[in-house]
């Protein structure tokens, strides 16, 4: 313990901690942990968090189906996940506390709003009696606060009506947690009166509730002590807490910036990828445009359009609009245009999962088209790296004229870290030249425009803008001749076009990094590490605190993330074969595995979850025991 408030409360020292909030579709979780994200990211912890919304838009209030949560990790640390459980459960109703209890860890703390625990929401959640009045929390520390009586009683000087008034229970808790961890009021005050400053009676009934919460933690002597977690020691930087599509969002916009191109997106909303359309709506600034289309296909169709006329053209979806914009793929394929295709993947099939995370659009974006049809994929691995990784698909899009995949997830899309903000120098040249001039002599001599003449070392064709003088040409989504552009039905030409395309993505290989491979015991006298854990996309966090965890226990093991997933880095067959065992963490059933099996003949081991939620470290620290042992761990 260290030193003690002016109530002479003591203040525990904590390393980090997790908190989950829990309730209601309608009471406002995510909104609650956010902004204790946010005071946490300004009061500069270390932090990572955990969106988990209703699966269902509507589900019946006060039902399991109806529950949203939203789990905040915050260190004085470095840490990689948002926390394998929350030591902290705020649960809003009965629901929220049966749906989330399971996960909290033994001897952790729970705090109740008690007014919803009536028989009737007992009921709908499934309870045979009341959990606060029996034993069965009893292997926990349980507040129960009257959130929303109390609630009540302090927004009155608003005029609110009560019925209104009760939405405002989550900034009670929300104060009481600030209280609780030592969080400072004025951010939160600031942005209540800036985000409900335009209703002024809503704008006061938050605050007087978020005072209220705040102040009860202090005067109820209902809590032992309060807690603090230090700030981290974080890089030198201007940081900013940001969240995967944001940070994706962001990282188009510096790459239509960085190649000098307008940026065009044409896509149709879709949960999770929404939120980079509304974020890139904003931005017309910088040349940003966007059309919400009326459905998946006229989106893409749009931004193969504009790719066609000089833009940056993008379409943002999820996997089930991938579906519908596959033919508009291949044709993109054909036109040899750049294009940026993000899929912000999401559990399937059909509809599916719509608010649950998954990585199982892999072989989709590899081989989901018709024809003969490759196309580059990108994977960032976490939320901030979001942004890089749209600069990096642009690169290629733009150098190699071709569609590109760039996979993200629900997990980092909704995710936040603190992001250092780049540099703008160190950021890619990434501008192309425009075909300005003819480039072939026709047979009566004169000078004429040929599409598909193709730039010897990168094998892109020249990208001309329509109406330039003297560069007439067509494009279309039946074969071409090569070169002239020319409709062509022969098969010696189908032949040479098919595998053009196919030699031009697999000469990106030259034009990436090489697998880089985290492996201390690389090249040392004992030689390197017994086992290799591969991953990519959100995987890297759980599998990089699942390896320091096995490194801790003294075991020798290695993790490789992949950004690239086609073409793969050159040295990647070398890297696996230079390893006894390998080990592939993904959300799907065992997608990468089956690449990685069939390329470079290794007999990697597959370890898929498929649950709507992401990795916890210590089932990555499980499954890699296993691989040392041969027996499953108990851990």
């Amino acid at each position: 313990m260290s030193e003690t408030k002016a109530s002479d409360r003591p203040v525990v020292d904590l390393d980090r901690a997790v908190i989950r909030f829990a309730g209601d579709s309608g009471d406002g979780m995510q909104l609650t942990g956010d902004r204790f994200t946010t005071s946490s990211a300004l009061f500069g912890n270390d932090l990572s968090t955990l969106p988990d919304f209703p699966a269902e838009i509507r589900a019946p209030a006060g039902t399991l189906a109806g529950v949203s949560a939203f789990q905040v990790h915050i260190s004085d640390h470095d840490i990689l996940t948002p926390g394998d459980h929350p030591n902290v459960l705020v649960a809003m109703n009965p629901a929220a506390l049966k749906a989330n209890l399971g996960d909290v860890t033994p001897n952790g703390t729970i705090i109740v709003n008690s007014d919803s625990f009536e028989e009737r929401s007992l009921q709908k959640a499934g309870y045979s009696a009341n959990p606060l009045e029996d034993d069965s929390l009893n292997a926990y520390t349980v507040y129960q606060v009257p959130m929303t009586s109390l609630t009540l009683e302090a927004v009155k000087p608003s005029g609110t009506k009560p019925r209104d008034a009760e939405r405002s229970k989550n900034f009670f808790a929300l104060g009481v947690i600030s209280w609780l961890y030592g969080r400072p009021e004025e951010p939160t005050l600031e942005w209540i009166e800036q985000r409900f400053g335009r209703t002024p009676m809503v704008a006061q009934a938050n605050t007087l509730a978020f005072k209220a919460g705040f102040n009860f933690g202090e005067t109820a002597e209902l809590f032992p002590s309060t807690y603090e977690v230090k700030p981290a020691a974080l890089e030198p930087g201007v940081y900013t807490n940001i969240s995967g599509n944001t940070a994706l969002a962001w990282g188009l916009i510096a790459a239509g910036q960085l190649a000098k191109l307008p940026l065009f997106l044409g896509s149709y909303p879709i949960t999770p990828a929404s939120d980079i359309l509304h974020e890139l709506s904003k931005h017309k600034n910088f040349g940003v445009r966007t059309v919400q289309a009326e459905d998946e296909i006229a989106g893409i169709g749009a931004a193969i359009g504009a790719a066609y006329a000089g833009s940056l053209g993008i379409t943002t979806t999820s996997g089930p609009g991938i579906d519908l914009k596959t033919e508009a793929i291949g044709l993109a394929v054909s036109l040899e245009l750049p294009l940026l295709i993000v899929d912000i993947q999401r559990g399937g099939p059909s509809t599916g999962l719509p608010t649950k995370t998954e990585q199982a659009d892999l072989l989709q974006a590899m081989f989901g088209r018709h024809g003969e049809a490759p196309v580059p994929i990108i994977a960032p691995s976490t939320p901030g790296d979001c942004f890089f990784a749209a600069i990096e698909a642009a690169r290629i899009a733009l150098k190699y004229r071709t569609p590109v995949f760039l996979l993200s997830d629900g997990y980092l899309a909704n995710g936040a870290e603190p992001w250092p903000v780049p540099e703008v120098d160190s950021l890619p040249d990434i501008s192309v030249d425009f075909a300005t001039e003819a480039n072939h002599v026709d047979e009566d001599g004169n000078p004429a425009f040929w599409p598909y003449l193709r730039d010897p070392e990168t094998l892109a064709r020249p990208w001309a803008i329509p109406g330039t003088p003297g560069l007439t040409h067509r494009i279309g989504g039946l074969e071409k001749a090569d070169g002239s552009g020319t409709v062509s039905y022969d098969a010696g030409n189908h032949d040479l076009m098919s595998r053009l395309r196919v030699a031009k993505i697999a000469g990106i290989a030259k034009d990436i990094p090489d697998a880089e491979v985290d492996d201390p015991d690389a090249g040392g006298a004992g030689g390197p590490a017994e086992v290799l854990v591969v991953g990519w996309g959100s995987t890297y966090g759980a599998i990089a605190a699942g390896v320091r965890r096995i490194r801790a226990r003294g075991h020798k093991v290695a993790h490789l993330h992949l950004r690239h997933l086609n073409p793969f880095p050159t040295n990647l067959g070398d890297v696996l074969r230079s390893y006894p065992k390998v080990l592939v963490p993904e959300m799907n059933l065992g997608q990468l595995v089956k690449l990685i099996r069939a390329d470079f003949l290794v007999d990697a081991k597959p370890l898929s979850k498929m649950r709507g939620k992401p990795f916890q470290a210590e089932e990555i620290e499980a499954a890699i025991l296993e691989m040392f042992t041969g027996t499953p761990s108990s851990n």
